[in-house]
């Protein structure tokens, strides 16, 4: 009952929004910008140097990103004709990733993908490009491949084909935007959750006071865990880039 009435979970919008360092300006737009330098500068810097030298520091660092990029997302993808999209889906990898790190940074203690913007963002960017690739590969044959999958009894067509272009056009973008969103706000709010009960009793009554460990291990574990899902989103969402890149790319057969 003492630990009812001192655990006091403030409501979801004081968690989850930031005061603006300057209008429009606040601790999200902080970490997307950072993330972006961040990712730029370290692939500056490994462009550099002499290519005859065995790649060490950031030339390393940088290399097996791309080689894992390349062999984990785009290889399994999208084979060897999607090796041209190294650059574009190693920096949504990248960025998504320092994006998501961040809700276990001290200071910022908050994934910028936790709040809609930033995922919706790129959902829409991932969007525009795969529909630009389509066209450009397929003509308006596209539209056809897309909505009229071969294979399929014409009278079907009156089902299927509404289906496709809800499915394509507007349920891809929507589900990359909730997955990462969903559950970087999910880490988000159970690292908050048992930081409070930690603090809440360890201020509370003598005999109350020891157990403010198990909170603690709580947010040991979970930290870990958000570790993994920071990298797990991040790769799951350059896959899934990947994939509906590949699939405009080529029509069906």
């Amino acid at each position: 009952m003492i630990l009812a009435e001192q655990l006091v979970f403030p409501p979801l919008s004081e968690i989850l929004r930031w005061k603006d360092i300057f209008t429009g300006f606040n601790k999200i737009a902080v970490i997307s910008v950072l993330a972006a330098v961040i990712t730029a500068v370290i692939f500056a810097m490994a462009g550099g140097g002499d290519a005859k030298t065995a790649p060490k520091g950031v030339k390393n660092f940088a290399e097996t990103i791309i080689d894992f990029v390349q062999d984990s997302v785009i290889m399994q993808t999208m084979g060897k004709d999607g090796l041209g999209w190294t650059p574009f889906l190693t920096t949504i990898f990248c960025f998504v990733f320092l994006t998501n790190i961040t809700g276990i940074i001290p200071t910022f203690q908050m994934p910028a993908n936790a709040r809609m913007a930033g995922p919706l963002f790129l959902a829409l960017l991932v969007w525009i490009t795969f529909i630009c690739v389509g066209f450009k590969h397929q003509g308006i044959g596209y539209l056809k491949s897309s909505l009229f999958p071969p294979g399929v009894p014409g009278p079907l067509y009156i089902l299927v084909t509404p289906i496709e272009f809800v499915s394509t056009f507007l349920v891809r973008p929507f589900s990359l935007a909730v997955r990462l969103f969903a559950n970087l706000m999910a880490g988000h709010i159970l690292l908050f959750t048992f930081a409070l009960m930690a603090k809440t009793l360890l201020n509370s009554v003598a005999w109350l006071k020891p157990f403010f460990i198990l909170p603690v291990l709580m947010l040991i574990f979970l930290t870990a865990f958000e570790v993994l899902v920071a990298f797990l989103q991040a790769y799951i969402f350059a896959m899934l880039t990947a994939v509906y890149i590949g699939s405009s790319a080529h029509a069906e057969h």
